[in-house]
Protein backbone atom coordinates (compact mmCIF):
# COMPACT_ATOMS: atom_id res chain seq x y z
CA UNK A 1 0.00 0.00 0.00
CA UNK A 2 1.27 3.97 -0.38
CA UNK A 3 -1.76 5.86 1.00
CA UNK A 4 0.74 7.87 2.09
CA UNK A 5 3.63 8.20 -0.44
CA UNK A 6 5.34 11.26 -0.46
CA UNK A 7 3.92 12.66 2.77
CA UNK A 8 6.26 13.23 5.59
CA UNK A 9 4.45 12.59 9.37
CA UNK A 10 5.59 13.34 12.92
CA UNK A 11 4.92 10.73 15.43
CA UNK A 12 5.23 12.00 19.49
CA UNK A 13 6.49 9.56 22.21
CA UNK A 14 7.06 6.74 19.21
CA UNK A 15 9.61 4.64 21.16
CA UNK A 16 7.56 1.66 22.21
CA UNK A 17 3.81 0.87 22.52
CA UNK A 18 1.16 2.67 20.40
CA UNK A 19 3.47 5.06 19.06
CA UNK A 20 5.97 2.59 17.72
CA UNK A 21 3.11 0.78 16.15
CA UNK A 22 1.56 3.80 14.73
CA UNK A 23 5.00 5.10 13.40
CA UNK A 24 5.36 1.55 11.67
CA UNK A 25 2.23 1.52 10.21
CA UNK A 26 2.61 5.12 8.37
CA UNK A 27 5.51 4.14 7.02
CA UNK A 28 4.60 0.93 5.72
CA UNK A 29 1.18 2.75 3.79
CA UNK A 30 4.25 5.19 2.46
CA UNK A 31 5.24 8.04 4.69
CA UNK A 32 8.78 9.37 5.19
CA UNK A 33 8.37 8.95 9.67
CA UNK A 34 9.89 10.87 12.23
CA UNK A 35 9.84 8.84 15.61
CA UNK A 36 10.19 11.42 18.32
CA UNK A 37 11.16 10.14 21.83
CA UNK A 38 11.78 11.88 25.31
CA UNK A 39 14.26 9.46 27.08
CA UNK A 40 14.33 6.00 24.82
CA UNK A 41 17.03 6.58 22.05
CA UNK A 42 17.47 2.92 21.77
CA UNK A 43 13.77 2.01 21.81
CA UNK A 44 13.72 5.09 18.90
CA UNK A 45 16.37 3.50 17.13
CA UNK A 46 14.54 0.21 17.09
CA UNK A 47 11.53 1.39 15.50
CA UNK A 48 13.41 3.33 12.77
CA UNK A 49 15.30 -0.20 11.87
CA UNK A 50 12.29 -1.98 12.08
CA UNK A 51 10.83 0.33 9.57
CA UNK A 52 13.86 0.51 7.25
CA UNK A 53 14.27 -3.18 7.21
CA UNK A 54 10.75 -3.43 5.90
CA UNK A 55 11.40 -1.13 3.22
CA UNK A 56 10.48 2.58 4.88
CA UNK A 57 12.08 5.61 5.76
CA UNK A 58 12.34 7.02 9.13
CA UNK A 59 14.86 9.02 11.43
CA UNK A 60 14.85 9.06 15.38
CA UNK A 61 14.42 12.80 16.75
CA UNK A 62 14.91 13.29 20.70
CA UNK A 63 12.53 16.28 22.05
CA UNK A 64 10.54 16.69 25.05
CA UNK A 65 7.26 18.34 23.43
CA UNK A 66 6.56 19.52 26.77
CA UNK A 67 9.42 22.60 26.02
CA UNK A 68 8.50 24.97 23.13
CA UNK A 69 11.79 25.14 22.26
CA UNK A 70 12.26 21.56 21.93
CA UNK A 71 9.07 20.84 20.44
CA UNK A 72 10.41 23.58 17.89
CA UNK A 73 13.48 22.00 17.20
CA UNK A 74 11.52 18.53 16.29
CA UNK A 75 9.56 20.27 13.83
CA UNK A 76 12.59 21.99 12.37
CA UNK A 77 14.77 18.97 12.27
CA UNK A 78 11.74 17.25 10.33
CA UNK A 79 11.65 19.81 7.62
CA UNK A 80 15.31 19.96 7.22
CA UNK A 81 15.08 16.31 6.58
CA UNK A 82 12.29 15.61 4.84
CA UNK A 83 11.61 19.58 3.64
CA UNK A 84 7.97 19.27 4.64
CA UNK A 85 5.40 17.81 6.79
CA UNK A 86 2.00 16.27 6.55
CA UNK A 87 1.10 14.72 9.56
CA UNK A 88 1.16 15.04 12.84
CA UNK A 89 0.62 12.01 15.31
CA UNK A 90 0.36 13.66 19.10
CA UNK A 91 0.82 10.74 21.15
CA UNK A 92 2.85 11.60 24.01
CA UNK A 93 1.06 10.81 27.32
CA UNK A 94 2.10 9.57 30.75
CA UNK A 95 -0.79 8.14 33.03
CA UNK A 96 -0.58 7.62 37.01
CA UNK A 97 -3.41 6.96 39.13
CA UNK A 98 -4.34 7.94 42.50
CA UNK A 99 -7.56 8.30 44.33
CA UNK A 100 -8.42 12.34 45.15
CA UNK A 101 -6.62 12.27 48.47
CA UNK A 102 -3.33 11.25 46.75
CA UNK A 103 -3.15 13.76 44.09
CA UNK A 104 0.07 15.74 43.93
CA UNK A 105 1.14 18.56 42.14
CA UNK A 106 4.22 16.95 40.72
CA UNK A 107 1.49 14.50 39.20
CA UNK A 108 -0.77 16.85 37.99
CA UNK A 109 1.69 18.95 36.26
CA UNK A 110 3.50 16.27 34.53
CA UNK A 111 0.45 14.59 33.07
CA UNK A 112 -1.10 17.96 31.91
CA UNK A 113 2.47 18.99 30.77
CA UNK A 114 2.80 16.24 28.25
CA UNK A 115 -0.54 15.28 27.78
CA UNK A 116 -1.48 18.55 27.07
CA UNK A 117 1.02 21.44 26.84
CA UNK A 118 2.77 19.12 24.56
CA UNK A 119 0.31 18.42 22.46
CA UNK A 120 -0.26 22.03 21.80
CA UNK A 121 3.31 23.32 21.71
CA UNK A 122 3.42 20.56 18.98
CA UNK A 123 0.85 21.42 16.77
CA UNK A 124 1.73 24.71 17.45
CA UNK A 125 5.37 24.80 15.87
CA UNK A 126 4.06 22.22 13.21
CA UNK A 127 0.70 24.40 12.11
CA UNK A 128 3.47 26.79 10.45
CA UNK A 129 4.24 23.73 7.78
CA UNK A 130 1.26 21.88 7.59
CA UNK A 131 -0.47 22.91 4.39
CA UNK A 132 -3.75 21.82 2.46
CA UNK A 133 -4.81 18.46 3.04
CA UNK A 134 -2.69 18.40 6.21
CA UNK A 135 -3.69 15.98 8.93
CA UNK A 136 -3.27 16.34 12.85
CA UNK A 137 -4.19 13.32 14.77
CA UNK A 138 -4.74 13.24 18.74
CA UNK A 139 -4.42 9.71 20.58
CA UNK A 140 -6.80 10.66 23.48
CA UNK A 141 -8.33 7.51 25.59
CA UNK A 142 -11.34 6.19 26.71
CA UNK A 143 -11.21 7.33 30.09
CA UNK A 144 -12.54 11.11 29.32
CA UNK A 145 -16.33 9.09 28.95
CA UNK A 146 -15.70 6.45 31.13
CA UNK A 147 -13.91 8.02 33.67
CA UNK A 148 -12.87 5.63 36.24
CA UNK A 149 -12.22 6.06 39.53
CA UNK A 150 -8.71 7.20 40.55
CA UNK A 151 -7.73 8.57 37.49
CA UNK A 152 -9.19 12.17 37.98
CA UNK A 153 -5.96 13.99 36.57
CA UNK A 154 -5.51 11.39 33.20
CA UNK A 155 -9.00 12.06 32.56
CA UNK A 156 -9.03 15.31 33.14
CA UNK A 157 -5.93 15.78 30.53
CA UNK A 158 -7.77 13.23 27.99
CA UNK A 159 -10.92 15.57 28.16
CA UNK A 160 -9.22 18.48 27.27
CA UNK A 161 -7.37 16.49 24.52
CA UNK A 162 -11.23 15.95 23.17
CA UNK A 163 -12.16 19.60 23.37
CA UNK A 164 -8.69 20.92 21.92
CA UNK A 165 -9.58 18.61 19.20
CA UNK A 166 -12.43 20.29 18.38
CA UNK A 167 -11.11 23.66 18.58
CA UNK A 168 -8.37 23.33 16.37
CA UNK A 169 -10.32 21.55 13.98
CA UNK A 170 -11.88 24.85 13.35
CA UNK A 171 -9.27 26.93 13.76
CA UNK A 172 -7.38 25.46 11.10
CA UNK A 173 -9.60 23.63 8.70
CA UNK A 174 -10.40 27.33 7.40
CA UNK A 175 -6.30 26.28 6.00
CA UNK A 176 -7.29 22.42 4.95
CA UNK A 177 -5.78 21.01 8.22
CA UNK A 178 -8.09 18.34 9.57
CA UNK A 179 -7.61 17.49 13.23
CA UNK A 180 -9.28 14.46 14.60
CA UNK A 181 -8.46 12.03 17.61
CA UNK A 182 -8.71 8.92 17.96
CA UNK A 183 -9.64 7.76 21.71
CA UNK A 184 -8.09 3.81 22.70
CA UNK A 185 -9.56 1.18 24.78
CA UNK A 186 -7.28 -0.99 26.76
CA UNK A 187 -4.51 -1.80 25.03
CA UNK A 188 -1.49 -4.21 25.26
CA UNK A 189 1.70 -2.14 25.63
CA UNK A 190 4.95 -2.13 27.26
CA UNK A 191 3.60 0.45 29.79
CA UNK A 192 0.26 -1.86 30.45
CA UNK A 193 2.44 -5.20 31.37
CA UNK A 194 4.61 -3.05 33.50
CA UNK A 195 1.38 -1.18 35.60
CA UNK A 196 0.14 -4.84 36.14
CA UNK A 197 -2.80 -4.54 34.17
CA UNK A 198 -2.17 -6.84 31.72
CA UNK A 199 -3.64 -10.66 33.16
CA UNK A 200 -5.61 -8.43 35.91
CA UNK A 201 -8.99 -8.77 37.01
CA UNK A 202 -9.49 -5.29 35.88
CA UNK A 203 -9.10 -6.25 32.10
CA UNK A 204 -11.04 -9.29 32.90
CA UNK A 205 -13.76 -6.52 33.59
CA UNK A 206 -12.90 -4.63 30.65
CA UNK A 207 -12.98 -7.47 28.31
CA UNK A 208 -16.55 -8.78 29.36
CA UNK A 209 -17.97 -5.50 28.80
CA UNK A 210 -16.41 -5.24 24.64
CA UNK A 211 -18.43 -6.59 22.75
CA UNK A 212 -15.41 -7.94 20.49
CA UNK A 213 -14.08 -9.59 23.35
CA UNK A 214 -10.67 -8.84 23.57
CA UNK A 215 -8.30 -5.94 24.37
CA UNK A 216 -6.51 -4.15 21.91
CA UNK A 217 -3.74 -4.17 20.35
CA UNK A 218 -0.65 -1.36 18.81
CA UNK A 219 -1.57 -1.76 15.01
CA UNK A 220 -5.15 -2.24 15.95
CA UNK A 221 -4.93 1.77 16.75
CA UNK A 222 -2.36 1.85 14.23
CA UNK A 223 -4.44 1.12 11.43
CA UNK A 224 -7.48 3.93 12.42
CA UNK A 225 -4.40 6.65 12.87
CA UNK A 226 -2.98 5.70 9.50
CA UNK A 227 -6.94 6.05 7.42
CA UNK A 228 -7.02 9.95 9.39
CA UNK A 229 -3.85 10.19 8.49
CA UNK A 230 -4.71 9.60 4.01
CA UNK A 231 -6.55 11.20 2.14
CA UNK A 232 -9.37 8.77 2.64
CA UNK A 233 -10.72 11.00 5.55
CA UNK A 234 -10.54 13.81 3.68
CA UNK A 235 -14.08 15.02 5.08
CA UNK A 236 -13.79 13.76 8.59
CA UNK A 237 -12.53 16.38 11.04
CA UNK A 238 -13.45 17.69 14.69
CA UNK A 239 -13.95 13.59 15.28
CA UNK A 240 -13.22 11.58 18.42
CA UNK A 241 -12.71 8.41 16.93
CA UNK A 242 -13.53 5.37 19.67
CA UNK A 243 -10.72 2.51 19.20
CA UNK A 244 -12.16 -0.24 21.80
CA UNK A 245 -13.62 -2.87 20.21
CA UNK A 246 -17.13 -1.78 21.11
CA UNK A 247 -16.69 -1.21 24.97
CA UNK A 248 -18.42 1.51 26.91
Amino acid sequence: MSKLAGKVAIVTGASKGIGAGIAQALAADGASVVVNYASSKAGADAVVERIAKAGGKAIAVKADVSKADEAQALVDATVKEFGRLDVLVNNSGVYQFAPLEEITEEQFHRQFGINVLGLLLTTQAAAKHLGESGSVINIGSVVSHITPPGSAVYSGTKGAVDAITGVLSRELGPRGIRVNSINPGMVETEGAHDAGVIGSDFQDEVVGHTPLGRIGQPDDIARAVAFLASDDSRWLSGELVKAAGGYR
